[in-house]
């Protein structure tokens, strides 16, 4: 992430990376949700890599805006230039077939580095939202059961499909 601050500087003067509080039931459940919703879904609803790209495309761009105000100095280019390899190893592994393994990564990811962004205090970190707002911490983690869900459903559909004999 340091690497990524430090070439945004050099070409944007004046750029300061956002510090948005980062939530741990948001931040887990960030992993399940945008694998199925970019990922997941448009793989077993359309089958065609073209449309799993585009969807980590719009997924990859999605972090830039990771910020308080769109102005153009203080864009989350360092989250962005940090997702872009991400973005292929979700990519490639939702169209080997393995996308489960992607959803547990990105969760097991997303946590570690929530904990050290937490331990080397890079941003304000909190369990759930100032003021125990429970109802976002409890729609994130439901949104994420049933985008998991939905995709488990897919699966089982397309599974269905190549296994029929036809008459």
């Amino acid at each position: 992430m340091l690497v990524g601050i430090s070439i945004v500087q050099k070409v944007i003067s004046n750029y300061e990376a956002p510090s948005l509080p980062h939530y741990l039931a948001l931040v887990l459940s960030a992993g399940p949700t945008e694998e199925s919703l970019f990922f997941g879904i448009p793989y077993y609803a359309f089958g065609n890599h073209y449309v799993v790209l585009a969807g980590g495309i719009i997924w990859a761009m999605l972090h830039i805006i990771n910020t308080h105000a769109l102005d153009i100095h203080n864009l989350a280019y360092a989250n962005w230039l940090f997702v872009i390899p991400s973005f292929f190893f979700s990519f490639r592994t939702w169209i080997s077939g393995k996308g489960w393994f992607a959803i547990v990564t990105h969760s097991g990811w997303n946590g570690i580095f929530f904990t050290l962004g937490c331990v080397y205090r890079d941003y304000p970190c909190l369990i759930i939202p100032n003021g125990g707002n429970y109802m976002l911490t409890l729609s994130s983690i439901m949104l994420s059961i049933i985008l998991v869900g939905l995709v488990y459903v897919l699966y089982r559909r397309k599974k269905a499909a190549h296994i029929r004999v036809p008459e």
